[in-house]
């Protein structure tokens, strides 16, 4: 078991070369594949959404002719949820189904606001032990109702929000590794670790369509699922299951080779754990709440839609897009107060010291910045394959150029499977580039270029989206709007790393570790956000408008970068 240091100073480049680099380096290593299965195991809803919603299609399309439109209540109907006792058509089904990586994504951000403080409080290597023994339990779970196809909907967000430890699991980690290297070596040390740990959405996006073709866990893990005559079995609930056995090795890793820093938590290690569960406790409260106003706003009727009279209903003051922003700031306002004011006097000295990072308007544009990157990366992870299934697995039009009544399925849709794990893998595997460059060029120059690149790709990727739903044969798009997607996660990978590099630049030594964390906790809510979002676009039959906004905002980045970092004269050049 490695043993707390008794001095520490990276910045004392003897030190650095005779103790700490040694130190740094077994820390960060054990560091990135728990990260890697934290992020895997709570993006993990992306696809297991997927699934289940591919099953319950192809049961209804084997039924009725190849028909989907209509909702079904048969025996037959793998995964058949109902709202109030009533069954969901397509635009229904598909929006409810997206909720599981919202609420995922939800739960993660938000347990990402007590991970951003935890390291000063609880010590680094109890936060990454506990952290991954945590992740052990939605995971298991997960598997064990995916083994029934009538397991209620309400089960899976519980297991959604129960996911979002993994999630959390990013600010802690990136907290707690900044606290190891030196200035001169944090882009790529923080690239390393993110980078690599945002690889795990990539690599559950490859190993899952593999490990539910048989059965890996024999009898233990039950029979597949076949949704059609003649279909091989799908064995959902391996998407779940795998992470089990790779998870407690990894636990077992972090608790003997890493160390807690001396200027952290170094009392006795059953406090340290009791402080952990107290702010993952907060957390989830906060992720609890935020799951059931959001499974709330998509089952009620109470919202405006230009299409409803006022006299159905129709009266509540927000529309699903601004109620979701609206959401977003209730869920962070209720943590963070509980985390100031529910507090024992012990957490809660070192924490409002942290706070101060609240006073600093660079933590804010900052922010604002890091949002556009990882936060369209881990949304779009999260959104990416339903967006691919339901603009190109379907047709919408006759050969009139009109509207069909109900969507049919596309014989020559794409196997999204071959291709949903690329996009990911890029945008994980280019961050330390990003952090790499930005060391060599500066941050804000590497952003500023990186941000031009986005909002040119977002523009075209919603193009050939209008022109795959407008087209009979929507599969002669998926090519270019595939190669621009993988585009705009590369960008969102540099910028990954360019705007992560700046924030040791700008703030202290103290400061730097929260912003870290803080930043990556709400630009986390883009796991939540994207496929709200993307999912309220879809069902308005209009996917492109959510690309054409995201857009929008990218320019708005363009300008606040520029303006505090990247420009002659201006007031942080980073």
């Amino acid at each position: 078991m490695a043993k707390t240091p008794e001095r520490w100073d990276v910045e004392d480049q003897q030190f650095w070369e005779t103790e700490g680099k040694t130190v740094a380096t077994r820390n960060l290593w054990v560091s990135i594949p728990n990260l890697l299965c934290g992020f895997a195991t709570w993006i993990i809803w992306g696809m297991v959404a997927k699934m289940i919603s591919k099953l319950h299609f192809d049961s209804i399309a084997a039924l009725r002719d190849g028909k989907v439109g209509e909702a079904l209540d048969h025996p037959g109907v793998l995964f058949n949820f109902r709202i109030g006792g009533e069954l969901l058509d397509k635009g229904g089904y598909e929006s409810l189904i997206m909720l599981l990586p919202a609420i995922a994504g939800l739960a993660g951000a938000t347990l990402r606001i007590p991970n951003s403080f935890m390291i000063a409080i609880c010590g680094g290597r109890n936060v990454k032990f506990l952290t991954t023994v945590m992740m052990i339990l939605p995971a298991f779970a997960a598997g064990m109702a995916l083994k029934d196809p009538t397991t209620s909907f309400y089960v899976f967000v519980i297991l959604a929000v129960l996911a979002g430890v993994g999630g959390g699991a990013f600010a802690s980690s990136m907290s707690n590794i900044s606290f190891f290297f030196p200035k001169r070596m944090q882009g790529l040390a923080l690239g390393l670790n993110a980078g690599i740990g945002n690889l795990g959405v990539s690599v559950m996006q490859f190993l899952i369509p593999w490990i539910v073709t048989f059965g890996a866990f024999g009898d233990f893990a039950g029979d597949g699922y076949v949704a059609k005559e003649g279909a091989s079995p799908v064995f959902v609930q391996n998407a779940a299951f795998i992470w089990v056995p790779v998870m407690s090795t990894l636990a077992i890793l972090a608790w003997i080779f890493m160390c807690n820093l001396p200027m952290h938590y170094r009392g006795k290690t059953v406090f340290g754990w009791l402080k952990y569960f107290w702010l993952e406790i907060i957390g989830f409260a906060g992720a609890g709440i935020g799951a059931y106003l959001l499974y709330w706003s998509k089952t009620t009727d109470y919202f405006i839609d230009p299409e409803k009279p006022p006299e159905s209903g129709n009266d509540f003051p927000l529309d699903q897009i601004t109620w979701t922003f609206v959401l977003m700031a209730i869920v962070i306002l209720i943590t963070l107060g509980m985390m100031r004011f529910g507090t024992p006097t012990a957490i809660r000295e070192p924490l409002v010291k942290q706070f101060a990072i609240f006073r600093n308007k660079h933590n804010w544009t900052m922010t604002w910045l890091y949002v556009m990157t990882f936060g369209s990366f881990i949304g779009y992870s999260n959104a990416f394959p339903a967006l691919i299934d339901n603009v190109f697995g379907f047709i919408y039009v006759g050969a009139d150029g009109n509207l069909l009544p109900e969507p049919i399925k596309n014989p020559n849709a794409p196997v999204t499977a071959s291709f949903i794990f690329l996009g990911a893998g890029v945008g994980a595997l280019i961050r330390p580039v990003g952090g790499w460059l930005s060391d060599k060029l500066g941050g804000a120059k590497v952003t500023q270029w990186d941000t031009w690149i986005m909002v040119g790709a977002t523009i075209l990727a919603g193009y050939f989206v209008d022109q795959a739903r407008h087209s009979q044969t929507p599969e002669e798009f998926f090519y270019p709007f595939l190669i621009t997607f993988i585009v705009l996660f590369a960008t969102t990978g540099i910028g990954n790393g360019s705007t992560f590099r700046m924030i040791p630049i700008i703030f202290s030594k103290e400061q730097a570790g929260p912003v870290l964390g803080w930043t990556s906790a709400v630009a986390a809510y883009g796991a939540f956000i994207i496929p709200m979002i993307v999912g309220s676009q879809i069902k308005a039959g209009r996917p492109e408008y959510a690309l054409y906004g995201f857009a929008v905002y990218y320019a708005s980045c363009l300008a606040v970068n520029w303006w505090y970092y990247a420009r002659k004269g201006a007031e942080i050049p980073c």
